[in-house]
Protein backbone atom coordinates (compact mmCIF):
# COMPACT_ATOMS: atom_id res chain seq x y z
CA UNK A 1 0.00 0.00 0.00
CA UNK A 2 2.73 2.26 0.81
CA UNK A 3 4.42 1.42 -2.57
CA UNK A 4 1.19 2.55 -4.54
CA UNK A 5 0.83 5.25 -2.46
CA UNK A 6 4.32 7.09 -2.96
CA UNK A 7 4.09 5.76 -6.91
CA UNK A 8 1.05 8.17 -7.11
CA UNK A 9 2.77 10.84 -4.46
CA UNK A 10 5.69 10.60 -7.26
CA UNK A 11 3.23 10.99 -10.23
CA UNK A 12 1.56 13.91 -8.79
CA UNK A 13 4.70 15.82 -7.73
CA UNK A 14 6.26 15.05 -11.71
CA UNK A 15 2.99 16.86 -13.09
CA UNK A 16 3.35 19.75 -10.76
CA UNK A 17 6.94 20.01 -11.85
CA UNK A 18 6.62 19.61 -15.21
CA UNK A 19 3.83 22.33 -15.07
CA UNK A 20 5.70 24.41 -13.55
CA UNK A 21 8.03 24.05 -16.21
CA UNK A 22 5.77 24.77 -19.01
CA UNK A 23 4.33 28.10 -17.13
CA UNK A 24 3.93 31.25 -19.17
CA UNK A 25 5.50 33.76 -16.91
CA UNK A 26 4.87 37.25 -18.30
CA UNK A 27 3.20 36.29 -21.13
CA UNK A 28 5.98 33.98 -22.50
CA UNK A 29 7.85 30.75 -22.41
CA UNK A 30 9.11 28.21 -24.92
CA UNK A 31 5.42 26.42 -25.29
CA UNK A 32 3.43 29.58 -25.20
CA UNK A 33 3.38 33.41 -26.36
CA UNK A 34 1.02 36.43 -25.53
CA UNK A 35 1.45 38.58 -28.29
CA UNK A 36 -0.04 42.57 -28.37
CA UNK A 37 -1.34 43.50 -31.62
CA UNK A 38 -3.26 46.02 -33.51
CA UNK A 39 -6.29 44.55 -35.17
CA UNK A 40 -5.05 45.26 -38.84
CA UNK A 41 -3.09 43.84 -39.63
CA UNK A 42 -1.02 42.85 -37.45
CA UNK A 43 -3.49 40.59 -35.63
CA UNK A 44 -4.99 39.01 -38.91
CA UNK A 45 -1.24 38.08 -39.89
CA UNK A 46 -1.05 36.87 -36.40
CA UNK A 47 -3.90 34.39 -36.78
CA UNK A 48 -2.55 33.12 -40.32
CA UNK A 49 0.72 32.40 -38.43
CA UNK A 50 -1.11 30.46 -35.56
CA UNK A 51 -1.04 26.60 -37.10
CA UNK A 52 2.49 26.98 -38.64
CA UNK A 53 3.48 28.50 -35.03
CA UNK A 54 1.82 25.33 -33.13
CA UNK A 55 3.57 22.92 -35.79
CA UNK A 56 6.69 23.92 -33.90
CA UNK A 57 5.27 23.53 -31.05
CA UNK A 58 4.66 27.52 -29.66
CA UNK A 59 0.70 28.06 -29.10
CA UNK A 60 0.31 31.49 -29.70
CA UNK A 61 -2.43 33.87 -28.27
CA UNK A 62 -3.04 37.09 -29.49
CA UNK A 63 -4.73 39.85 -27.26
CA UNK A 64 -5.40 43.42 -30.28
CA UNK A 65 -5.30 46.86 -29.11
CA UNK A 66 -6.98 49.79 -30.31
CA UNK A 67 -3.96 51.91 -29.48
CA UNK A 68 -0.29 52.98 -30.25
CA UNK A 69 0.08 53.38 -25.91
CA UNK A 70 -1.12 50.43 -24.69
CA UNK A 71 0.66 47.93 -26.20
CA UNK A 72 4.58 48.82 -24.72
CA UNK A 73 2.50 50.04 -21.46
CA UNK A 74 1.19 46.19 -21.67
CA UNK A 75 4.57 44.80 -22.52
CA UNK A 76 6.34 46.30 -20.40
CA UNK A 77 4.04 45.46 -17.28
CA UNK A 78 4.58 41.80 -18.33
CA UNK A 79 0.88 41.30 -19.43
CA UNK A 80 2.05 40.22 -23.19
CA UNK A 81 5.31 38.65 -23.74
CA UNK A 82 6.01 40.56 -27.23
CA UNK A 83 4.32 42.92 -29.35
CA UNK A 84 3.28 43.48 -33.04
CA UNK A 85 2.27 46.78 -34.45
CA UNK A 86 5.01 49.77 -34.61
CA UNK A 87 7.89 50.63 -36.82
CA UNK A 88 11.75 51.10 -35.41
CA UNK A 89 11.79 55.17 -34.93
CA UNK A 90 8.39 54.39 -32.52
CA UNK A 91 9.93 52.24 -30.60
CA UNK A 92 13.46 54.16 -29.89
CA UNK A 93 11.29 57.30 -28.95
CA UNK A 94 8.73 54.65 -26.99
CA UNK A 95 11.96 53.74 -24.76
CA UNK A 96 13.80 57.05 -25.04
CA UNK A 97 10.31 58.70 -23.20
CA UNK A 98 8.85 55.85 -21.01
CA UNK A 99 12.31 54.26 -20.37
CA UNK A 100 10.70 50.88 -21.34
CA UNK A 101 13.84 48.09 -21.41
CA UNK A 102 12.42 46.43 -25.23
CA UNK A 103 14.78 44.95 -27.72
CA UNK A 104 13.85 44.51 -31.76
CA UNK A 105 13.42 40.52 -32.46
CA UNK A 106 12.90 40.82 -35.79
CA UNK A 107 11.49 43.79 -38.79
CA UNK A 108 8.18 41.54 -40.85
CA UNK A 109 6.38 43.97 -42.57
CA UNK A 110 6.52 48.16 -44.06
CA UNK A 111 2.65 49.82 -43.91
CA UNK A 112 3.26 52.88 -46.42
CA UNK A 113 2.03 55.31 -45.07
CA UNK A 114 -0.59 57.55 -47.95
CA UNK A 115 -2.47 60.93 -48.27
CA UNK A 116 -6.19 60.97 -48.78
CA UNK A 117 -8.15 63.87 -49.68
CA UNK A 118 -12.07 64.04 -50.06
CA UNK A 119 -11.38 67.42 -52.64
CA UNK A 120 -8.51 66.83 -54.71
CA UNK A 121 -7.54 63.66 -56.90
CA UNK A 122 -3.51 64.21 -56.55
CA UNK A 123 -1.09 66.61 -54.43
CA UNK A 124 -0.49 68.93 -57.11
CA UNK A 125 -4.47 70.20 -56.79
CA UNK A 126 -3.82 71.22 -53.34
CA UNK A 127 -4.19 75.21 -53.20
CA UNK A 128 -2.36 77.86 -51.93
CA UNK A 129 -3.14 77.84 -47.69
CA UNK A 130 -4.27 74.09 -48.04
CA UNK A 131 -4.82 72.42 -44.26
CA UNK A 132 -2.86 68.77 -44.34
CA UNK A 133 -3.93 67.06 -41.02
CA UNK A 134 -1.57 64.24 -39.62
CA UNK A 135 -1.78 62.16 -36.81
CA UNK A 136 -1.06 63.83 -32.65
CA UNK A 137 2.11 60.58 -33.03
CA UNK A 138 5.43 63.07 -32.89
CA UNK A 139 7.19 59.68 -33.99
CA UNK A 140 5.02 59.95 -37.55
CA UNK A 141 5.61 63.34 -38.45
CA UNK A 142 9.32 62.83 -39.87
CA UNK A 143 7.85 60.31 -42.15
CA UNK A 144 4.99 61.69 -42.80
CA UNK A 145 7.05 65.41 -44.26
CA UNK A 146 9.53 63.38 -45.51
CA UNK A 147 6.53 61.61 -47.86
CA UNK A 148 5.86 65.30 -48.50
CA UNK A 149 9.01 66.36 -49.36
CA UNK A 150 9.68 63.78 -51.24
CA UNK A 151 6.42 64.61 -53.47
CA UNK A 152 8.03 68.47 -53.90
CA UNK A 153 5.70 69.88 -51.51
CA UNK A 154 7.63 70.98 -48.91
CA UNK A 155 11.62 70.99 -47.80
CA UNK A 156 13.11 70.52 -44.94
CA UNK A 157 15.84 71.47 -43.12
CA UNK A 158 19.34 68.97 -44.05
CA UNK A 159 20.17 66.57 -41.33
CA UNK A 160 15.98 66.53 -40.04
CA UNK A 161 15.57 62.93 -41.23
CA UNK A 162 12.84 60.59 -39.34
CA UNK A 163 12.84 63.02 -36.04
CA UNK A 164 11.92 66.26 -38.28
CA UNK A 165 9.12 68.00 -37.09
CA UNK A 166 7.04 71.12 -38.93
CA UNK A 167 9.25 73.49 -37.45
CA UNK A 168 11.82 72.03 -39.67
CA UNK A 169 10.18 73.21 -42.30
CA UNK A 170 12.50 75.60 -44.43
CA UNK A 171 10.42 75.67 -47.51
CA UNK A 172 6.62 75.83 -47.78
CA UNK A 173 5.90 77.06 -51.73
CA UNK A 174 2.29 76.88 -51.22
CA UNK A 175 2.38 77.56 -47.50
CA UNK A 176 0.81 74.86 -46.28
CA UNK A 177 -0.87 74.81 -42.69
CA UNK A 178 -0.70 70.95 -40.69
CA UNK A 179 -2.94 70.03 -38.06
CA UNK A 180 -1.06 67.84 -36.17
CA UNK A 181 -3.35 67.08 -32.85
CA UNK A 182 -5.66 64.09 -34.09
CA UNK A 183 -5.55 60.90 -32.70
CA UNK A 184 -3.95 58.55 -35.09
CA UNK A 185 -6.68 55.99 -34.72
CA UNK A 186 -9.07 58.98 -35.89
CA UNK A 187 -7.56 60.26 -38.92
CA UNK A 188 -9.63 57.81 -41.59
CA UNK A 189 -12.86 59.92 -39.38
CA UNK A 190 -11.20 62.76 -40.11
CA UNK A 191 -10.60 62.10 -44.08
CA UNK A 192 -14.67 60.98 -44.19
CA UNK A 193 -16.27 63.72 -42.63
CA UNK A 194 -14.12 65.77 -45.03
CA UNK A 195 -11.55 67.89 -42.09
CA UNK A 196 -8.86 69.60 -43.90
CA UNK A 197 -8.14 69.11 -47.62
CA UNK A 198 -5.55 66.10 -47.53
CA UNK A 199 -4.97 63.72 -44.23
CA UNK A 200 -1.99 61.64 -43.93
CA UNK A 201 -2.95 58.04 -42.65
CA UNK A 202 -1.06 54.93 -41.30
CA UNK A 203 -2.19 52.04 -43.37
CA UNK A 204 -3.07 49.75 -40.44
CA UNK A 205 -6.02 52.27 -39.71
CA UNK A 206 -6.67 52.84 -43.81
CA UNK A 207 -7.78 49.32 -43.87
CA UNK A 208 -9.57 49.20 -40.55
CA UNK A 209 -12.02 51.70 -41.67
CA UNK A 210 -12.46 50.29 -45.12
CA UNK A 211 -10.03 52.32 -47.32
CA UNK A 212 -7.82 50.66 -50.02
CA UNK A 213 -4.49 52.49 -50.09
CA UNK A 214 -3.43 51.10 -53.04
CA UNK A 215 -6.80 52.82 -54.55
CA UNK A 216 -7.75 55.73 -52.76
CA UNK A 217 -4.66 57.32 -51.49
CA UNK A 218 -3.50 60.05 -53.54
CA UNK A 219 0.36 59.63 -53.22
CA UNK A 220 1.61 56.79 -51.20
CA UNK A 221 5.25 55.85 -50.08
CA UNK A 222 7.10 53.87 -51.65
CA UNK A 223 8.11 49.76 -50.56
CA UNK A 224 11.83 51.34 -49.43
CA UNK A 225 10.58 53.18 -46.38
CA UNK A 226 12.83 52.88 -43.69
CA UNK A 227 9.66 52.56 -40.99
CA UNK A 228 9.74 48.43 -41.24
CA UNK A 229 7.14 46.97 -37.90
CA UNK A 230 8.76 44.82 -35.90
CA UNK A 231 8.51 42.19 -33.13
CA UNK A 232 8.78 43.80 -29.90
CA UNK A 233 10.18 42.13 -26.95
CA UNK A 234 11.56 42.80 -23.46
CA UNK A 235 15.74 42.98 -23.07
CA UNK A 236 16.72 39.51 -22.84
CA UNK A 237 14.11 37.56 -24.50
CA UNK A 238 15.04 38.18 -28.28
CA UNK A 239 16.47 34.20 -28.29
CA UNK A 240 13.89 33.12 -26.59
CA UNK A 241 12.50 29.62 -28.22
CA UNK A 242 9.03 31.03 -28.50
CA UNK A 243 9.78 34.22 -29.96
CA UNK A 244 12.73 32.95 -32.84
CA UNK A 245 10.04 30.96 -33.61
CA UNK A 246 7.35 33.48 -34.18
CA UNK A 247 10.12 35.50 -36.06
CA UNK A 248 10.91 33.17 -38.28
CA UNK A 249 7.49 31.96 -39.16
CA UNK A 250 6.26 35.53 -40.17
CA UNK A 251 9.10 35.88 -42.73
CA UNK A 252 8.27 32.58 -43.83
CA UNK A 253 7.10 32.22 -47.78
CA UNK A 254 3.69 31.22 -46.68
CA UNK A 255 2.94 34.17 -45.02
CA UNK A 256 4.44 36.63 -47.54
CA UNK A 257 2.67 34.90 -49.96
CA UNK A 258 -0.30 35.48 -47.74
CA UNK A 259 0.49 39.38 -46.98
CA UNK A 260 0.83 40.12 -50.74
CA UNK A 261 -2.24 38.63 -51.89
CA UNK A 262 -4.37 39.66 -49.04
CA UNK A 263 -3.28 43.27 -48.69
CA UNK A 264 -2.04 43.91 -52.44
CA UNK A 265 0.42 46.07 -51.69
CA UNK A 266 -0.74 48.29 -48.69
CA UNK A 267 1.18 45.49 -46.31
CA UNK A 268 4.59 44.95 -47.87
CA UNK A 269 6.89 41.89 -46.15
CA UNK A 270 10.36 42.01 -45.59
CA UNK A 271 12.78 39.13 -45.07
CA UNK A 272 15.07 40.32 -42.69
Amino acid sequence: MKKVFSIILLAVVGAALAACGNKTEGGISDEKLIVGASNVPHAEILEEAKPLLKEKGVELEIKTFQDYVLPNKSLDEKEIGANYFQHVPYLESQMKDHGYKFENAGGIHIEPIGVYSKKYKSLDELPQGATIIMSNSVADHGRMLGLLEKEGLIKVKEGAGTEAQVKDIVENPKKLKFKADVDAGMLPKAYKNGEGDAVLINTNYAIDAGLNPQKDAIAIEGSDSPFVNIIAVREGDKDKKSVKALVEVLRSKEIQDFIEKKYEGAVVPVTE
